[in-house]
């Protein structure tokens, strides 16, 4: 695929995802959801891929949909979300409630982390909720902005925002699209960290890099998995799932190997990586 609103790059096992319409603040449009479903699905699938970093390029993250788009739903009186039967489906087929737009994160293979480095609002604020983790800039603009549009929280917010910062404070967030910073969003924990704008991406891929060398790629995978499936099931099935899931990996060479590295005190070589 032709790439006209993103980027991709791959540096040191970790693939680089990044939102490119900075003229216009990297505003949501069907094309660019498209590119972005279809590089996710790329990296997802690319055995050197052991994560994956989400960013913007410019001063925006994503400050939601673009302006000429929610025009042409307002002559239209509905939504159009702009994209085609043939979309790539990322993460599809893991589980049943991860088969819809934005859920589909939730399937994939791989840690998936955001860089925040400029504004982000409605559907640009939930691309970030989607994110195992979220470091950002000091000082930039967050909202839900639904509200002031006379629309529903868009694209899972609803039940995001609730479990990333709790019921309260989403509550306020959502019923009042009010504008909050990423300094107030690092204090209402959802975001893991602030960093200056010339060190978010160094940082986020610091951090990305010591997950990724000291961690087993099926225990990220199994983990994400487990993280997000728990979240509809009981504390029972949990710890049942957990039970197999233990027995099946401790047959794996990458158990075998992180065994052998936590006694002989040396950072592991995972062999899954090598084949």
């Amino acid at each position: 695929m032709e790439l006209k609103n993103t980027e991709y790059e791959i540096h040191d096992g970790i693939a680089g995802i990044f939102l490119n319409r900075p003229h216009r603040m990297n505003a949501w449009t069907g094309r660019l959801h498209t590119e972005y479903r279809h590089l996710l699905a790329q990296a997802d699938a690319d055995p050197a891929v052991q994560a994956i970093v989400v960013s913007g390029r410019g001063r925006g993250f994503c400050v939601g949909g673009d302006s000429q788009a929610l025009e042409g739903h307002s002559e239209r009186g509905g939504y159009d979300a702009g994209t085609t039967p043939d979309i790539a489906t990322p993460g599809y087929g893991v589980a049943d409630e991860f088969d819809a737009a934005f859920a589909y994160h939730f399937g994939l293979s791989k840690p998936i982390v955001a860089a925040v480095n400029g504004p982000a609002a409605g559907v640009g604020l939930a691309l970030a909720c989607f994110a195992d983790v979220r470091f950002a800039v000091p000082g930039v603009k967050f909202t839900t902005a639904h509200g002031k549009l006379n629309l529903p929280a868009e694209y899972g917010l609803s039940w995001m925002l609730p479990r990333i910062v709790g019921l309260g404070r989403a509550n306020d967030l959502l019923l009042t699209s009010r504008v909050f910073t990423s300094d107030e969003a690092l204090e209402l924990g959802f975001v893991n960290a602030l960093y200056e704008p010339e060190a978010l991406l160094e940082e986020t891929y610091a951090y990305v890099r010591q997950m990724i060398t000291t961690v087993a790629p099926n225990s990220l995978k199994q983990t994400r998995w487990q993280i997000y499936r728990d979240l509809h099931r009981d504390v029972a099935s949990s710890v049942k799932e957990s039970e197999r899931l233990l027995n099946d990996m401790m047959g794996e060479d990458d158990y075998k190997e992180g065994v052998q590295a936590f006694v002989e005190k040396r950072p592991p070589d995972w062999p899954s990586l090598k084949s």
